[in-house]
């Protein structure tokens, strides 16, 4: 309990978060007035259309973990830290879950108040949350914002340099990953298992929260149904963590 209560001022007590969290909220709500006030009618604003913006913070949000264990690196303030606690898996998964749930935290705020923007300005469509599909769509981006931190801490950990691990989860995230598509015979069939794609399944499953329009990012290939598609999307932030946790162990802070 008093890692956790470290980890978390020492998160808390800079400037970073709050600015990821700002932009965070400023982009995924931004988003979905946009959205919304460019719709030719009510009637094509849906659940879905309203969270177009979140993959645009999941960005930050990779940027805001990646900072929480390379700033100490950059700094050498992790060393102080591992001398007064040796057990480093200890501090990794304290480090892990406090940027996991503040990432969490944003992630709801963002994600309703983005339906609330559209609520506003579009009073007559149905945006209610009717199903379990819509409450998906909105309330499960704060779970995928968690794993995505998770990621962003065991990335910044194996990297150890803030400019190398943020380029490297946005290049993957936002190049990469996508452009596997396009590799003949094979990419489709890779591109079902990578985990941003994955993740998409889970929030937007067959696209039934997006109504008619189906605004929104592209749906998901993945042949996963939604809930093995957050198991997966999971078990891959843990893989990640554990290999961070591996290698911090072997060698020098």
């Amino acid at each position: 309990m008093t890692l956790l209560a470290v980890e978390r001022i020492k998160l808390l007590t800079t400037r970073s978060p709050w600015w990821c969290a700002a932009v965070t909220l400023a982009i995924v709500i931004g988003f979905a007035a946009l959205i919304t006030g460019t719709m030719e009618t009510d009637a094509q604003v849906s659940v879905g259309s309203s969270q177009f913006g979140y993959g645009f913070g999941l960005a930050v949000i990779m940027v805001l973990a990646a900072l929480s264990i390379t700033t100490e690196y950059r700094f050498g303030t992790i060393k102080t830290t591992f001398l007064a606690v040796p057990n480093r898996p200890a501090v990794l998964l304290a480090k892990a879950a406090v940027v996991a749930l503040l990432a969490l935290v944003i992630g709801e705020l963002a994600a309703f108040g983005a339906l609330g923007v559209s609520v506003l300005l579009a009073p007559s469509a149905d945006l209610a949350l009717n199903s379990g599909a819509d409450w998906q769509q909105v309330a499960g981006i704060g779970g995928i914002y968690a794993l995505t931190a998770v990621m962003g801490v065991a990335v910044g950990a194996l990297v150890r340099h803030s400019a190398g691990a943020i380029s490297l989860l946005l290049i993957y995230a936002m190049v990469a990953e996508p452009l596997v598509q396009i590799v003949p015979r094979i990419g489709d069939d890779i591109y079902k298992w990578l985990p941003f794609n994955v993740a998409e399944k889970f929030l937007s499953g067959d696209g039934a929260a997006r109504g008619a329009s189906q605004a929104g990012p592209p749906l998901s290939t993945s042949t996963l149904s939604p809930w093995l598609a957050l198991a997966y999307f999971a078990g891959i932030a843990v893989a990640l963590l554990t290999a961070a946790i591996l290698v911090a162990r072997r060698r020098d802070a």
